[in-house]
Parts: C-alpha cells; sequence; structure tokens
C-alpha cells in the first residue's frame, strides 16, 4: 500500500508489494526491493539500493549525505540487505570517494531506535545495534556482532564477528572477533562464551576459544608472538581462524 500522502519521485523503483506509510518521502534513485515496509514519515534519498523483506519504521533518515565536510556531492552509495528490521529515528549515511563510496547493511540486522551509522561503514549480517549505538565514519561490523545500548565506536574502527559490547562502551580501537567488551574505553572481558553457545558452537570450539583468548590477552606475549601461538592452535581449532586473520588486519591495534 502506498499512503497518498507519501511523496515518491517519478524515478524511484519499488518492488512488489511495498508498503509505504503517511507522509513519507522516497527520492529519484532509490531503490525499494519487493515486501519491504517504510514507515511514516521517513524519508529515503540518495543513490539508495534496499533489498527485500525489510521492516522500516517511522521518522528514519535513510541516504541521506555523510556528516563529513570533505563531501562534495560526488553519487555515493547506501545498500541495505534483505530482512533487516530499522527501528525508530535512525540516520543511515552515504558513502564518500574517499573510501569505497558505499555504507553497506547486510542481511537480518536488527536495528534499534536512534542508532547512527555514519558514511561509509560496512555491517555485516545478523547483527545487533541497541538504543543508541553509534558508528563513527568507516567502521566495519561482523557477523553476530552486538553493540549495547549507547555504544560509541571511532571511525575506522573495527569490530570483530560475535563480538558483544556492554552498554555505553566506547570503541577507540579494534575489538577482535569472540570478545566481550566494555568500559570507556572499551576493555576486554573473556569470549561471548554464552551467545557462540547459542549459535551452535560445541564445546570443544568454546574450549579452544577461551584457550585463544588467555594466548592474546592473559600470557603476556607480544602482539606477534600471540599471533604465531594462535596460528598454530587452530589446526586443533578451526575457528581460531577466524581470528588469526582479523588480527592481521587490526591497523588500529586492540582493545587492551
Amino acid at each position: 500500500m502506498i499512503h497518498t500522502t507519501a511523496i515518491i519521485h517519478p524515478g524511484a523503483q519499488l518492488g512488489t508489494h511495498v508498503s509505504i506509510g503517511p507522509y513519507a518521502v522516497i527520492g529519484e534513485h532509490v531503490i525499494i526491493g519487493d515486501d519491504t515496509t517504510v514507515g511514516a514519515h521517513t524519508v529515503i534519498n540518495g543513490h539508495t539500493l534496499i533489498g527485500r523483506e525489510n521492516h522500516i519504521f517511522q521518522f528514519n533518515s535513510l541516504g541521506e549525505i555523510p556528516q563529513d565536510k570533505k563531501y562534495a556531492g560526488e553519487p555515493t552509495r547506501l545498500e541495505i540487505g534483505d530482512r533487516n528490521t530499522i527501528r525508530e529515528f535512525c540516520t543511515l549515511n552515504l558513502g564518500t570517494a574517499q573510501d569505497t563510496g558505499v555504507t553497506r547493511v547486510g542481511n537480518d540486522n536488527w536495528i534499534m531506535a536512534y542508532v547512527h551509522l555514519a558514511h561509509d561503514c560496512q555491517v555485516g549480517n545478523h547483527t545487533i545495534f541497541a538504543n543508541n549505538a553509534s558508528l563513527a565514519g568507516h567502521v566495519t561490523v561482523g557477523d553476530h556482532a552486538i553493540l549495547g545500548g549507547f555504544t560509541g565506536v571511532h571511525q575506522f574502527c573495527k569490530i570483530g564477528a560475535h563480538v558483544m559490547t556492554g552498554i555505553s562502551s566506547v570503541v577507540f580501537k579494534d575489538i577482535p572477533p569472540y570478545v566481550m567488551a566494555a568500559g570507556q574505553p572499551a576493555a576486554p572481558h573473556g569470549i561471548n562464551a554464552e551467545g557462540l553457545r547459542r549459535r551452535g558452537f560445541t564445546a570443544a570450539a568454546l574450549a579452544g576459544l577461551k584457550r585463544a583468548y588467555k594466548t592474546l590477552y592473559r600470557e603476556g606475549l607480544t602482539f606477534d608472538e600471540a599471533q604465531q601461538r594462535l596460528a598454530e592452535q587452530t589446526r586443533d581449532v578451526p575457528e581460531v581462524q577466524l581470528l588469526v586473520d582479523f588480527l592481521s588486519q587490526a591497523d588500529r591495534g586492540i582493545i587492551r
């Protein structure tokens, strides 16, 4: 259903069974996939691609220009995958020419109210952003990560897969996969064992990841020494490979 008060540019492309609520505004270069719902008063602008079966609640702003003084009107993009839930008052901005030019959100994500995803962020699949979580520009968030309410992430940081942050955490460095983090600044507090268990990780895998965490944080090794030791552990616990790969790209350093 397209509400009679919605304003939809003739150039916008809407799939089948798309619902647009009252007073929503859909811009010229917007593409919305089948079975997606857009709530009242939501504004979707820019070169924005939205996939199938998304539920976008009222009062959101998607695809507006970046909050970046370097932005000069380039035709950058916002891409949102399938089956995402975006609750009220969220802001997802376009990318910038200084990066890949695309802000990207994957599939099956749960984005709660007042979340901000800045320009050039790359968000994976099955993540949860609790209320008021905010990413600065160029942040990467891996699959199944959970950001607690009011978590703030500094630009260019990487959040690994299966990470969980506590409420009001402030993240200045990269958080390795599987780690629970909290504080201002965020510090490591073990692995996200309960979350991993719920996702089907075996007891052997959990034991191996706990050992890997101790190698990284508790044995007094240098970063290079820890990386070498973790690479050896992948022979017995393949799940550690995700951690090894992440550490090889942790440009900002990891939380301590």
